[in-house]
């Protein structure tokens, strides 16, 4: 059947302007796309690990049954969650499906008709997309700015003063995506002390990295007993699938009763749910590997300063790295170069990011070979300035 005609003008836009998606194929090229940055979703003795915890519970189920609310509430479910707690030394964890089902459950249900809601303007799309379900009202501040923040919190907290009164919730994420830098957390925690104002941290792309242990940034700075929430996911560092949102049981309690895409949805099977318990048993154990993972990024600073690469790069503590090359179609030909020459690259086109915004990002890992970042960083250079 014909598609209708205004989808396809949508498809047609996209594609006049360079930026229609595709599902990729991945040959043998070095990895410095996938999120995987510890090798977890690769390690077999995890693989292992997990198959003889279900044994050892006789867990052989396929899926959870239904949602956890009817009948897929098993006991590995709870245990996982009380272990991601301790590991993050908060009250409680819950699990989500996904990182994006905690976004949007989390923001469509927690901040209320009349609340405020002040997110960074680069926080993900999943979030986003929680706070347009939302019925709060929701206003962006500059990236990583702690004075827009303040000038934006001294407004509304003056304006609750003056008339009823309604919460204030600040947005942050500890590693951006799109960027791979990191806010001023502790500038932003105290902001929000200072306003009232509840602070959510999502953790998505810290964990596994940032800190000793890889427990995201919060932690590591022992900011995290001051913060309201914070979410963590587990298809990056952990490298399996599903998310948890970290915070008091008062807040678990809610989101049990209110947040609807924990609600109506079936739970993850008892294959994921070990996935995630054994994942945060090597992550204790392999301090190692995330030890790895912390001296690639540094050697990729490093090679980054030595090749005069500085001012086209975001400067990143983190496992991703950000060229800015402006232009759907000079990005997209400088990747297709970077690949042809076996270095897995990945273009970010708009209008995933801001026009004249694009780029090329490298994400490391723990078993990326030194070599081969010093290789990648100097095929880049070539390139851009034969």
């Amino acid at each position: 059947m014909k598609l209708p005609q205004k989808l396809q003008q949508k498809l047609h836009f996209r594609q006049e302007n360079q930026a229609l998606r595709h599902l990729p194929s991945y040959g043998q090229e070095v990895d410095f796309s996938s999120n995987d940055y510890l090798g977890f979703a690769q390690n077999s003795s995890l693989f292992d690990a997990v198959h003889d915890l279900l044994i050892a519970r006789n867990l052989k189920k396929n899926g959870a049954t239904g949602s956890r609310l009817i009948s897929g509430n098993y006991p590995l479910y709870t245990e996982t969650e009380a272990c991601i707690a301790a590991f993050h030394q908060t009250e409680s964890a819950l699990l989500f499906n996904s990182g994006y089902d905690a976004n949007v459950g989390f923001f469509s249900a927690v901040p209320q008709r009349g609340d405020v809601i002040l997110y960074d303007e680069n926080c993900h799309a999943s979030i986003r997309d929680g706070l347009q379900l939302s019925l709060a009202k929701s206003f962006k501040f500059d990236h990583n700015d702690p004075g827009a923040l303040q000038r934006l919190l001294e407004k509304w907290n003056l304006a609750r003063q003056k008339e009823n009164y309604f919460e204030i919730y600040v947005v942050l994420e500890s590693v951006y995506s799109m960027d791979g830098d990191t806010p001023p957390l502790e500038a932003m925690v105290k902001l929000c002390e200072r306003n009232q104002a509840y602070l959510v941290v999502d953790e998505a792309h810290a964990l596994g990295v940032m800190g000793d242990y890889g427990e995201g940034v919060a932690q590591y700075l022992q900011l995290h007993s001051r913060i309201f929430a914070r979410i963590v996911t587990f298809g990056k560092g952990l490298g399996c699938h599903g998310a948890a949102v970290l915070g008091s049981r008062d807040l678990q309690s809610y989101l049990v009763n209110y947040a609807r895409s924990f609600i109506y949805t079936t739970g993850l099977s008892p294959h994921s749910v070990a996935t995630i318990y054994m994942g945060y048993q090597f992550l204790q154990q392999e301090k190692k590997t995330v030890t790895a993972l912390q001296s690639r990024i540094v050697h990729m600073n490093q090679e980054i300063k030595r090749l005069g690469l500085q001012p086209i790069f975001v400067y990143s503590k983190s496992a991703i790295h950000c060229v800015i090359i402006p232009g759907n179609e000079n990005v997209r030909q400088l990747a297709q170069s970077l690949q042809a020459t076996g270095f897995e690259v990945k273009p970010i086109l708009s209008p995933t990011i801001p026009e004249g915004q694009e780029r090329i990002r490298f994400c490391l890992h723990a078993n990326t070979p030194l070599e081969a970042i010093t290789a990648v960083l100097e095929q880049l250079t070539s390139l851009l300035f034969r």
